[in-house]
């Protein structure tokens, strides 16, 4: 079992979810979060001087796999976030050692569905 974490454009959201369904990826977790990565964020030039802006906001994506859709949510995440400008986002994949569906107490592979 993995967790897959994705940090992502906002307005590639609903093409990220569309590319996951069609891989029967359907159990997905989604907040809101403020970050930058290389860029630094917006830079803005204010009575001359050049400054560094806010955190941008960005899309987290939380999905829990077994490990026969590991590659093809990494895949889906990737096409459907893509656009090869700088800050497309990043995947982190986790290990995940227990999953308990709190409805059956149902644990491991069987309770991430």
């Amino acid at each position: 079992m993995k967790l897959i974490i994705a940090i992502i454009q906002p307005d590639r959201l609903e093409a990220v979810k569309q590319e996951l369904y069609k891989h029967d990826v359907n159990l997905l977790t989604v907040n809101e979060v403020l970050g930058h990565g290389r860029q630094m964020g917006v830079a803005e030039v204010y009575r001359g001087t050049k400054e560094m802006g806010n955190l941008l906001r960005k899309i987290r994506l939380e999905i829990a796999v077994n490990e026969d859709f590991v590659e093809k949510t990494i895949a889906a995440i990737v096409k459907g976030a893509h656009s090869g400008e700088s800050g497309d986002g990043k995947i982190f994949i986790l290990d995940l050692v227990e999953c308990v569906r709190i409805r059956t107490d149902e644990r491991g592979s069987a309770a991430i569905g």
